[in-house]
């Protein structure tokens, strides 16, 4: 079993010719209502690659709660493991795009802060089984988290995002790290390490700091890796035509990446799966109903340059 601890969003997408500027109002001309946050985001697409998927999380007593329940469930996700918050709303995204596919994005965690590791019982976190989790929800509870699976010999794979400092001690007991370029320069500053590097060179400094395997995403450039035994790979980006949404791209790749791990897939493989779930991701507006499957995913391995 993929078992995802993160945040559950709706989200709010704005459709503009170009972002706002600073103190610039813009007149959106659509706008769509669609179910998002991280951890729900990486569980369905984990879903959709046919693996066994149960989802951690919090929602508020509210419509929208209900709706992106139903709207996981639909696609298998396990969601019994999600509590009902009785202090907060569902957790909120507002994402404006332009027409090139760019985004700015603000969130409003909203119930999200009442998600606790604890809601994983001890009986799942067993080896064969995998954690994923990002860092929407609170630090404090994901390093519980870490620590708990690590201790029961639990994979576990870590999307630091958005990125913030996590200790030493939880970083060494990742096995993968998956980080943009923009996350993982900013954790190479807190690790007191040098920025100004190569996607690759950043990759293995991550690698050997943390004592794991780091994935560096470059959006349209493909990912490149660096493994604890010093192994580099590189996969390039499917092009597409017409790139319609960025938003769900990363969180596409996370979630496949990870149903990859889970399923015995090497790191390269993964990686390659992840890239065109990534890609795959941008054909339409919206996370989740952009995200691929299984057999579209397959269909499209073809078209990686070696």
């Amino acid at each position: 079993m993929l078992i995802v601890f993160g945040a559950i969003n709706q989200e709010y997408i704005f459709k503009t010719n170009a972002l706002p500027e600073a103190a610039e109002t813009l007149l959106a001309h659509d706008y769509d209502v669609y179910s998002g946050g991280k951890g729900a985001n990486q569980a369905l697409a984990a879903a959709r690659m046919g693996t066994k998927t149960a989802l951690i999380s919090c929602v508020g007593n509210d419509g929208a709660g209900v709706r992106m329940m139903n709207h996981l469930k639909r696609d298998g996700v396990m969601v019994t493991g999600v509590a009902e918050s009785e202090k907060h709303l569902t957790g909120t995204a507002s994402i404006i795009t332009s027409s090139t596919g760019q985004k700015h994005t603000v969130v409003a965690l909203g119930a999200n802060v009442d998600a606790h590791q604890d809601q994983i019982p001890d009986e799942i976190l067993r080896t064969g089984n995998v954690v994923l989790m990002q860092m929407e929800l609170s630090l404090a509870e994901n390093e519980k988290l870490i620590n708990r699976a690590h201790e029961k010999g639990v994979k576990v794979i870590l999307n630091l995002a958005p990125a913030m400092k996590i200790s030493d001690q939880a970083l060494k007991k990742l096995d993968y790290l998956i980080v943009n370029q923009i996350e993982a320069r900013q954790m190479a500053a807190t690790l007191g390490l040098d920025v100004e590097k190569t996607p690759e060179t950043l990759a293995r400094a991550l690698s050997k700091a943390g004592e794991l395997n780091c994935i560096v995403t470059m959006g349209d450039k493909g990912s490149t890796a660096a493994t604890v035994s010093g192994q580099i790979y590189k996969v390039k980006a499917m092009q597409l035509e017409k790139v319609v949404d960025t938003t769900g791209a990363g969180d596409a790749y996370c979630g496949t990446f990870a149903a990859c791990i889970h399923n015995g897939e090497t790191l390269h493989s993964a990686m390659k799966y992840a890239s065109i779930a990534g890609t795959l991701a941008c054909r339409k507006y919206g996370s989740q109903d952009a995200f691929a499957y299984l057999g579209d995913i397959k269909e499209h391995l073809s078209f990686i340059e070696e």
